[in-house]
């Protein structure tokens, strides 16, 4: 389908990305159709994939979850056992809310978001220093977002 998407879909999904409750009737104004064929394009949309699922984004800070930790992994050893084990045991971790096996020098990358410190301290010692075959946890603290999104650039 993405090979397939024209000026209207993607009037339609960057519309949709910024705010997934937009009515109908405004979605199809924003893509110059009328209600009947803009829902019936959104409809194929997420039959093909495309659009995945619509989720409510929340406010961290409103939550007390007020930091963000960016962890870097290293096991002791990259065959598929050990990373198939790594991964089932952070896929459990609330904290973790981004896990991503990288190329590079390390095997993994988290972001890891908690309300303080001491949060952090005991999900890195409870946890992730905890998971058999990790040899080696790098904590990194951001200390400003300059930018986060959850728009795709289409």
């Amino acid at each position: 389908m993405p090979d397939s998407l024209d000026v209207i879909d993607k009037k339609i999904l960057k519309a949709l990305q910024r705010d997934a409750k937009i009515p109908n009737t405004k979605l199809a104004d924003m893509a110059g159709l009328s209600p009947s064929p803009c829902l019936r394009r959104v409809k194929l949309l997420e039959e093909a994939g495309v659009i995945d699922r619509y989720v409510a984004l929340l406010s961290p800070p409103s939550l007390g979850l007020g930091m963000t930790i960016f962890v870097r992994i290293t096991l002791e050893s990259q065959d598929q056992d050990s990373i198939e084990n790594f991964a089932a045991a952070i896929r459990k971790l609330p904290q973790v809310v981004d896990a991503y096996l990288m190329a590079g020098g390390y095997d993994f990358l988290l972001r890891v978001v908690v309300s303080d410190l001491d949060d952090y301290r005991s999900v890195h010692m409870g946890h992730l220093a905890g998971i058999r075959g990790v040899r080696n946890v790098v904590s990194e603290i951001p200390l400003q977002a300059i930018k986060q999104t959850t728009e795709l650039p289409i």
